[in-house]
């Protein structure tokens, strides 16, 4: 057993004896599982969405590969009850990509405990977050197409571009307010695991 597998099993059995962690973590990505069912029924606008959130603080409670899975988990099980589009394949590799990068994201945040570098990082996988599914998923949209609403030019993917950015809008702004509130999230939750230390230690 090298010392990459010691870490690994370090860090899953840190998390059994933190199962509150996973729960929150689980509890997020049905919520984001569930929104995007219902957010249409509900007059929500197109593309905003909870993944995002749920990836970041799963990134920082898991604080391991595990992460990974939190977006395109969002997205397989939501479209199994909504259906595929012809773009799926665009779709969930956004997602994938997301996932990927959300492991990265401890490292950018400041140690346990974060900060402003935490909220800062929260912007940025926000707005990067948006940024990358628009553009890809729109290619996705342009490429895919027969060419009969936009073609298969440079103008064609230009026009793509310009008519998704509605789409795009509300996918961003919501981000940028939701990603902030997970990392708001995440510290609350390692305050609590604080407090509980602190009351589990006899006094002396």
């Amino acid at each position: 057993m090298d010392a990459r597998d010691v870490l690994s099993r370090l860090s899953w059995r840190d998390l059994a004896h933190r199962w509150w962690r996973v729960a929150v973590v689980v509890a997020l990505l049905a919520l984001a599982v569930v929104w995007r069912l219902v957010k249409d029924g509900l007059g929500a606008p197109p593309n905003l969405e909870l993944a995002t959130a749920a990836t970041f603080a799963g990134a920082l409670l898991l604080r391991n590969r595990g992460a990974v899975v939190v977006p395109f988990a969002v997205a397989v099980v939501s479209d199994l009850a909504l259906g595929n589009t012809s773009i799926l394949v665009f779709t969930w590799s956004a997602w994938a990509v997301i996932g990927v990068a959300a492991v990265l994201l401890p490292r950018f945040c400041g140690g346990r405990h974060g900060g402003w570098k935490r909220y800062a990082t929260a912007l940025g996988f926000g707005l990067g977050s948006s940024l990358w599914f628009f553009a890809w998923t729109n290619f996705g949209v342009w490429l895919m197409g027969d060419g009969a609403w936009y073609p298969h030019t440079v103008g064609g993917l230009v026009d793509c571009y310009v008519a998704g950015l509605p789409f795009m809008r509300p996918m961003l702004v919501g981000n940028l307010v939701l990603v902030p509130l997970a990392a708001g999230v995440v510290t609350l939750v390692e305050r609590l695991e604080r407090a509980a230390q602190h009351d589990t230690v006899p006094a002396r």
